[in-house]
């Protein structure tokens, strides 16, 4: 015997369909690349996007074929990758941040057909266009007025679609065909890719609309500053729909005061990036007084979010944070922060505690935590291991199956962090299993003596790394930026987290410099810094 309910597959354009049908006046907010403000709708971004799938069917675009975008956040990104997944093509987003090789690599692994791009990125494209083997058409997204000239035969996007109707039927597909690819950041070897199925975006939607998550609904009013190239832009676009909220979009415009100005103008409610963004915007905040208007929630991830931010956003903003842990691997979403209803009834320092971990597993996420044997740790808030996890929204296998079997027999994947996990389920991450310090035997989190140095005022940002040492193997070496025009000194740093971490985690020298190396998507490159300090002499009676 079978249930008695209507099997309905689970596909992408359903989403817009809903948003389009139910809050079709909602409106989507644009800072263009040509300098303007645009204001459309859901209703309106549902029609264009069924002319983007027109439009890709008369270039010859076939079920299965990879379309990619080289874009900011925009409607017409979105408009694209409605368009894209719905005619049954994959919707491929690039980071633009990566170098060339890597792009043209990343579309040549993906056969991509088409691409489309902002006119950012032009020089880019123009760069790359005699590598690409399978690429056929490029489509910079403006209109005829803002064309560029260009060696490559350019299509104009704002042309193709008015010449289509927008009288399209959504492609009829299994909803375990593929809508979507998204690579890795490939900070070592070349990046993988990670293809998400119609089902898979879907579950991840429900999952990330309940309201311990981002707290979305339909009087929501986001600005996600986190890229739809970026993990999805953490599956905001789709959750958005799902809900008719209101999307802010600005741009390749993410400065602080640009971001704020939007926040204020549009009565932004919530908002997510990465702990770098928002450093900024408290930074603005403080210089010029102002305030986050209508703001009710921030959402922080990518690494996790320093106390004295969550503090100074809450207690000074009256805003509440909650981080996210998540990865491409896992559509992205894991787990969110916040607090319980006993964790509300906690001192405020008790409750900051709780807020820096990385929270708790969202309904369809299952994890645990391993030693390097293999055998499972206790949920105790003290042992920490490798984190390993499994849903309806994790990777079973990379595209073109690159790494070969990434999941045990029971479908648990090894995320490469290391964790710990409490009786209440919540997850702090204390290192990657690659970035780990392992001095005289034990482990040292290079994750939490970051978040305690940037906790000092004159610091601006923080890298912590392990340098060999002849007599403990590895030992801590903290790399800061501090404050333009200070004076601070290592004494006064290592004094600062002296009563903040234990004694024997203490880093072994402080170097100060003038910019960190990041990854394409923000994150701390380790890889660079421990090359760079290899080498690093240790202070003497070390």
């Amino acid at each position: 015997m079978i249930g008695a309910m209507q099997d309905w597959p689970l596909l992408v354009w359903r989403l817009i369909d809903h948003a389009a049908r139910y809050h079709g006046s909602r409106e989507i907010v644009t800072l263009r690349v040509e300098g303007d403000e645009h204001r459309t709708n859901w209703r309106e971004v549902r029609d264009r996007s069924k002319r983007t799938a027109q439009a890709l069917t008369r270039l010859g675009v076939q079920t299965g074929d990879r379309v990619a975008t080289l874009a900011w956040n925009t409607h017409r990104h979105v408009e694209c990758w409605y368009g894209i997944s719905g005619m049954g093509a994959v919707a491929h987003t690039i980071n633009p941040r990566l170098f060339a090789e890597q792009i043209s690599w990343i579309a040549n692994h993906a056969e991509d057909q088409v691409l489309f791009f902002d006119l950012t990125f032009l020089k880019t494209v123009e760069a790359i266009a005699p590598k690409l083997a399978t690429v056929r058409h490029f489509i910079a997204m403006t209109d005829r007025a803002h064309m560029p000239e260009s060696s490559l035969p350019l299509l104009c996007y704002e042309e193709l679609l008015a010449a289509e109707d927008g009288n399209y039927t959504w492609a009829d597909l299994d909803e375990r065909a593929p809508a979507g690819l998204c690579y890795t950041s490939g900070t070592t070897g070349n990046p993988k890719g990670v293809l998400y199925s119609h089902r898979s975006n879907l579950l991840h939607t429900f999952g990330g609309g309940v309201a311990d998550v981002f707290g979305i609904g339909s009087a929501s009013c986001i600005l996600p500053v986190v890229q739809m190239y970026h993990a999805n832009a953490w599956g905001l676009p789709y959750i958005a729909a799902a809900a008719g909220a209101k999307l802010v979009l600005t741009g390749p415009n993410m400065d602080p005061p640009t971001t704020l100005r939007m926040m204020l103008q549009e009565g932004v409610t919530l908002s997510a990036a990465v702990p770098t963004v928002w450093l900024g915007i408290l930074a603005d905040l403080e210089k010029t007084g102002g305030n986050l208007g209508k703001l009710e929630r921030v959402v922080i991830g990518g690494s996790a979010a320093p106390r004295s931010m969550i503090d100074t956003l809450q207690r000074v903003h009256g805003v509440s944070v909650a981080h996210l842990w998540g990865m491409t691997e896992m559509s992205p979403v894991g787990t969110v922060g916040g607090l319980t209803a006993a964790a509300q009834a906690l001192p405020y320092e008790q409750q900051l505690d709780v807020l820096c971990k990385q929270g708790r597993p969202i309904f369809g996420v299952e994890m645990k935590i391993i030693d390097d044997d293999g055998n499972d740790l206790p949920n105790d808030g003290v042992a920490y291991g490798h984190l390993m996890v499994r849903g309806p929204w994790v990777i079973e296998r990379y595209f073109r199956g690159d790494g070969g079997d990434v999941v045990d027999g029971e479908g648990w994947f090894d995320t490469g962090d290391i964790a710990t996990l409490d009786a209440d389920g919540y997850m702090q991450i204390t290192d990657r299993s690659k970035d780990v310090i392992k001095s005289g035997g034990e482990w040292i989190s290079s994750i939490e003596l970051e978040n305690a140095a940037v906790g000092h005022p004159l610091i601006v940002e923080a890298a912590v790394i392990g340098v060999p040492h002849p007599r403990w193997d590895e030992r801590p070496l903290l790399v800061v930026i501090k404050q333009p025009g200070s004076t601070l000194q290592k004494a006064e740093v290592l004094a600062f987290l002296s009563d903040k971490v234990a004694k024997w985690w203490l880093p072994d020298d402080v170097v100060f410099v003038e910019e960190l190396p990041h990854t394409a998507t923000g994150k701390l490159l380790k890889t660079a810094l421990r090359d760079q300090y290899k080498h690093h002499l240790q202070p003497a009676g070390s």
